[in-house]
Order: C-alpha cells, then structure tokens, then sequence
C-alpha cells in the first residue's frame, strides 16, 4: 500500500521519511505492514542525549552536528518535547540553535510531543527511530526533556546514552540519587568554565570509576558547547563506546526485548482512553457496590 514510501525511504529520501513517520504517528491503516519491511540497521549509532533542563543540550546537539557534519557524516536528531505541538513554546524555542542545519541535505530534525506518555518520551520515539535508522543516517541524536522518567527511558532505546550535566549538579551523593549514574554510558559536565568544574568533575569520575563495566569505563567529558570546546572528544568517547558493544549480543537482545517490552504495551493500551474510564467509574462510584479491583478485572478481560 504504501510501498513508494517505503523504497524512498531506503533511498534516504526526507520526503518519503517524513511521509513515513507522519504515517505511523498518525496509524494510518496499514502502517504496522509498513514497519514490518523495515530492514535490520545496527550501522546508525543512537544517541541518547539527556540530563536536567538547563545543562545545554541543544546546544551541545547543535555543536555536535557541525562536527560530525564536517566528517560527512548524515545525522538525524529526534527532539523530544513535553509541551503541546500547538502552543510554540520550548518545542520551537529550544531547537531554534540548530536552526542553522534545517535547509542542510545531510540533517534531519524531527520534534515530537510527548503528547501524555508516562515516561515522558513520545509514544511513537521507537517506530520513528527505526524509521530514521532505515533512511541510512550515520547518527541518529535523541534529545530529551530530562524530566522524570524520560531519562531512564532514554537507555532503553539508545545505543549510547549520553547523560549531561553542568558544575552547579550538586555533588557526587546528589547525582547517585538521580539514577544517572545507573545509564549513563558518558558523562559530560557541560559549561565547564564555571565555578566548581574541576571539583564536580573529579568527584564525577570517582564515581565513574567505582561503576566500571566489563568492557566499558565511563567516560567524564568537560566541554564548552557555546564555543566547541570538548566536542572532539565526545565524539571520539560515542564512536569508542559504540565499538566497545557492537559485539555484545546480550546487551543487544536487552535492549530488543526492552524495545519489544515497550511496543506490545503500547499496543494492548491501545484502545484504553482515561476520558472513557473517568466517565465509567462517575457513573459507577454512586453504588456502594463499587470495587476498583473488579473493575480494573472486567476491563482487563480477568
């Protein structure tokens, strides 16, 4: 039905990605076929890219895309916003940085609403993904909002995930309670000419240190994005972890069955509306009969 799309896509035609996704954001019929010709690409390295509002990663993105663009590379970048795709507020103001690549054939940059999902990443970010990975891009860059569960939810779909932070993070007990240190393959201490930089970044790699893998140690990386300071080196550190697992078949089925894990819930959510359940339960919460646990039994077909 749609197959015109699809070897557009394949070609690595923007026209007939976008086509694509705005397919399978909207489920259109017969979308799910489409996602199922999709062919296997480990060759795109995915890049997670997340950390507290503030730390710069936009800009880091942006600084990114200029260094890798000058290697030739393609790059995609996957933005990733809470706020509505209607009010123009962060969704357009954060990404007006990379406003500079938007007309460069090389760079794809797609936002998407995270339109309500409990993790805080959209919906759709795992099929798009794929959907960008088939196109032939070097780099796929997912950006999140780093708010709540979305970072965690990052490490589940990337390849790399690279966690950023700046000086004024707090120390060392602050950043373990964050989680962070539990997905981060890099680190990098952004806006390192603050106060503290040193310090933050000493104690960051204490802690690195103390959760070293098998066979990857993670890295602390300083940089300056506003003027490309450390951008060399992220690079290098995302190209060396990206080589560091491309034989590790047991994290590769993790982070499969993890993908797998999050597509059939998503499916068997589908027709799940909390507006219908709202309405069901007023109607309902009148009679003292009423039980939360048989309820949420008839609905789930228990």
């Amino acid at each position: 039905m749609y197959q015109q799309y699809m070897d557009g896509l394949l070609r690595g035609e923007i026209k007939a990605l976008a086509r694509c996704i705005s397919l399978v954001e909207n489920e259109a019929p017969g979308y799910e076929t489409l996602l199922e010709q999709l062919p296997d690409n480990s060759q795109t390295k995915v890049v997670g890219i997340t950390g507290p509002p503030g730390a710069g990663k936009s800009t880091l993105v942006n600084a990114l895309i200029t260094h890798l663009l000058a290697s030739g590379k393609k790059v995609a970048i996957i933005a990733v916003d809470p706020s509505s795709p209607f009010n123009f507020g962060a969704l357009l103001g954060d990404r007006i940085r990379m406003a500079q690549h938007f007309g460069d054939p090389n760079v794809y940059i797609r936002s998407m609403a995270s339109r309500g999902a409990l993790g805080g990443l959209s919906p759709k970010i795992i099929e798009v993904s794929d959907l960008i990975k088939a196109a032939g891009f070097d780099y796929l860059f997912i950006e999140t909002v780093g708010v709540g569960q979305s970072e965690v939810e990052i490490a589940g779909i990337a390849d790399t995930t690279v966690v950023v932070v700046v000086p004024e993070a707090g120390d060392e007990i602050q950043t373990m309670k964050a989680g962070l240190m539990e997905i981060a393959d890099i680190f990098v201490v952004n806006k390192a000419d603050r106060d503290n930089a040193d310090s933050f970044v000493k104690n960051l790699r204490l802690l690195a240190h103390s959760k070293q893998q098998e066979h990857w140690e993670i890295p602390v990386v300083k940089s300056i994005a506003t003027q490309q300071e450390g951008i060399n080196e992220i690079a290098a550190a995302i190209r060396r972890h990206h080589q560091a697992i491309q034989h590790q078949h047991q994290r590769r089925s993790l982070l499969l069955a993890e993908k797998a894990y999050q597509l059939i819930q998503h499916r068997r959510m589908h027709d799940i509306s909390k507006k219908i359940l709202q309405a069901e339960i007023q109607s309902h919460i009148t009679q003292q009969s009423f039980n939360l646990y048989r309820y949420v039994s008839e609905k789930a077909g228990r």
